[in-house]
């Protein structure tokens, strides 16, 4: 069956595509809508077009499966220069999402009609790439350089109400009734002397856009998106269509994707996108594994993590009960949760109605037993094993058989605490990342006897939640905070070797993370942990902590902080820093800033091979997953495995075998095949 059919209503010729599951603008999708615009041109008896898309989406964007392999025409600029070009009116008739080429076909028609709940945008930026089939071009020409920018260079859908205000839309109709609507529509502007014509409009170009407009944007708009390489590309081919002529900008636009598309950048954010949906798929779960129903949710702890875990249910529909031993605690969590939902609501995230929907699904409690009719407890307590077991023993004893009980633990054995229930089966680890109502990583931590639709159950709630699920084997600190381990080691050793703090942090946030090992460490609080009465000065934490050198909240810790706790190096620091330097007999080292980055990285790639070789993970872009969304690894870089692969994993073993390290039989192996990690 043809992926894209044509019905004549009267005049107006109904072109359908049905491509599941999203309609992506494959060659068959292509080629078909060229062959319905050549019916069309050709038969008299028709008088005008109506594109519309069969199944929950219009056309959703591309196949990206289909990058990197030699091209099949009809391309896709090809198709919407064709549809643009036809004598005849075309309208788009939208409903779900118009994405990408999506958005680009829907521009190439002269009109455009959508459902209030469709969605349009041009998210190729997220892939590293720009809008390649005259997006860039036409978008600005229909609504304007001033709306297009930002939806070019961030590559946020907008709703249709918005897509109507700016011109983007010229109608917004009834969810069921868009194929008459369509038809209705298509009847309505036959009789019309002209249609509009993308390419061709001048009327919302605004004049004397100049360098001081775009800079601005710069500053203001892409501040967050530093060192990814497409929103500038994006900002120029912007720029092109409010200073070109349409064919010149079209040469520049596809000059900009050219660059894009053989990029590393790209090839890296398109890893991390495959990534994602991979993740979710998890080994040895049958496909007729049922999924548990989770329609209450408890949790103890009503501290910062507490609460934002509670949130995340909170917000999806879910009522949560949440535990406190004390009644100030208490009032503090739940508190702290309605100045979150409302300063949410400031941003305008929430209306006023939705926080007081959120708030009204949580049961503040100090008794245990009020979690006893839950489908899932998650205990966010003290990080102690002790603790944790004898919340996991009096839980088992009061919480309903069948509910499902979780650790929000980060490093601890989760084996030990599914031992002490009567239901191992129905225990696993669900580690949020802080702030967990914000992050979107959640390490799901799969035990030795978590039962199958445990672990699908998760999963599933973790989509539900607005998570990123990946799926972890008990070992400690699971694959993150496991991986963060080497790194400090590596941090701590190059102190004893002179290096300074400010040039191990620089080292990766010029590599683009967000902050080093010593600003997290002032930010967290370096006495963390930290015994005052034990402290003799053993350790160079020690004697900055003995001088009140505690971090952000002292204004100094390896760095000194002004007000706005901006840091600055600190000479007592260096000081200090030499000094043990000295006695342990060391001759100061310098590095270059890449054997700095090296020396931090290269032994996260080792302990990466090492969780696979274990199957802690279940392949290597789940590690990258994990790094990109629980801990600022650079989506550019594709993630600690992706980004290895790319250097070569030879580079790493000599790297590793250089700093002294032992290399990992599992990447040793790799790097002698000339194998990669990813494929």
């Amino acid at each position: 069956m043809s992926v894209v059919t044509t019905r004549q209503d009267g005049d107006v010729l109904v072109v359908t595509s049905n491509n599941p599951p999203v309609n992506a603008l494959g060659q068959a999708v292509r080629a078909g809508l060229a062959e319905a615009m050549a019916t069309a041109a050709s038969d008299d008896s028709i008088k005008a077009v109506v594109i519309t898309c069969e199944g929950r989406t219009f056309f959703a964007g591309a196949d990206i499966t289909e990058f990197g392999k030699p091209p099949v025409g009809p391309s896709l600029p090809e198709v919407i220069d064709t549809i643009e070009a036809s004598k005849k009116p075309v309208v788009a008739a939208i409903h779900g999402t118009a994405l990408g080429g999506g958005l680009e076909v829907a521009l190439g028609c002269h009109y455009r009609i959508a459902v209030a709940s469709a969605k349009l945008g041009l998210p190729e930026v997220k892939l590293g790439l720009l809008p390649g089939a005259g997006g860039t071009q036409r978008l600005p020409r229909v609504v304007g350089v001033e709306a297009a920018l930002p939806m070019i260079v961030k590559g946020d859908p907008i709703p249709a109400a918005a897509a109507e205000r700016i011109g983007l839309v010229d109608k917004l109709v009834a969810d069921d009734q868009l194929a008459e609507s369509g038809v209705a529509f298509a009847k309505h502007v036959i009789g019309s002397d002209s249609h509009p014509v993308s390419s061709a409009r001048a009327d919302k170009i605004e004049s004397g856009l100049g360098e001081e407009f775009f800079d601005n944007f710069r500053e203001t708009e892409m501040r967050r998106l530093k060192g990814f390489e497409a929103p500038e590309a994006c900002l120029q081919a912007v720029r092109a269509a409010a200073e070109m002529p349409f064919s010149d900008g079209v040469k520049k636009e596809r000059e900009l994707f050219g660059k894009l598309m053989t990029g590393t950048q790209s090839r890296a954010l398109r890893h991390v996108f495959f990534a994602e949906r991979a993740a979710s798929k998890i080994d040895g779960i049958p496909a007729d594994t049922p999924v548990l129903p989770i329609n209450r949710v408890g949790i103890l702890g009503a501290g910062t993590m507490g609460g934002g875990i509670a949130m995340n249910f909170l917000s999806a529909g879910i009522p949560v009960t949440l535990l406190e031993r004390e009644q100030e605690a208490l009032d503090r969590g739940v508190s702290i949760i309605r100045k979150n939902y409302e300063r949410s609501a400031a941003r305008g995230k929430f209306t006023a109605e939705q926080v007081e929907q959120c708030m009204g699904r949580l049961t503040p409690t100090l008794e245990m037993e009020d979690l006893a009719d839950s489908d899932l407890v998650i205990e966010a307590v003290f990080e102690n094993m002790d603790v944790k077991k004898e919340v996991f023993t009096k839980l088992d004893a009061i919480v309903k058989p069948g509910a499902i009980l979780a650790s929000n633990t980060s490093y601890l054995n989760v084996d030990e605490m599914a031992a002490v229930t009567t239901r191992p089966d129905h225990v696993l680890g669900l580690h949020f990342f802080s702030p967990a109502n914000v992050m979107r990583l959640l390490e799901i931590v799969r035990a030795a006897k978590t039962a199958p639709a445990v672990l699908k159950t998760a999963m599933a709630l973790s989509k539900k939640i607005g998570k990123v699920a990946v799926v972890s084997g008990v070992c400690h600190g699971f694959i993150g905070n496991r991986m963060l381990s080497p790194r400090q080691q590596a941090a701590n050793a190059m102190l004893m070797q002179g290096i300074k703090p400010w040039e191990v942090d620089n080292s990766l946030t010029d590599f683009g993370m967000p902050m080093g090992p010593f600003q997290m460490a002032d930010l967290a609080g370096l006495d963390l942990g930290w015994n005052r009465e034990a402290s003799n000065s053993e350790t160079i934490r020690d004697v900055l902590c003995e001088r009140d050198r505690r971090g952000q909240k002292t204004g100094k810790g390896f760095y000194d902080y002004d007000e706005n706790r901006r840091r600055t190096p600190s000479a007592e620091v260096e000081e200090v820093i030499a000094g043990f330097v000295a006695k342990a007999g060391e001759t100061p080292q310098s590095y270059s800033v890449e054997e700095i980055r090296n020396r931090l990285l290269f032994p996260m790639v080792n302990e990466g091979a090492k969780i696979l070789e274990e199957g802690m993970a279940q392949r290597a872009s789940d590690i990258d997953t994990v790094w990109i969304n629980g801990y600022g690894w650079p989506a550019y870089t594709g993630g600690p495995m992706f980004w290895a692969d790319m250097i070569g994993l030879d580079v790493v073993v000599e790297g590793l075998k250089s700093f002294g390290h032992e290399v990992s039989p599992y990447l040793a192996d790799k790097a002698a095949k000339g194998d990669r990690f990813n494929g």
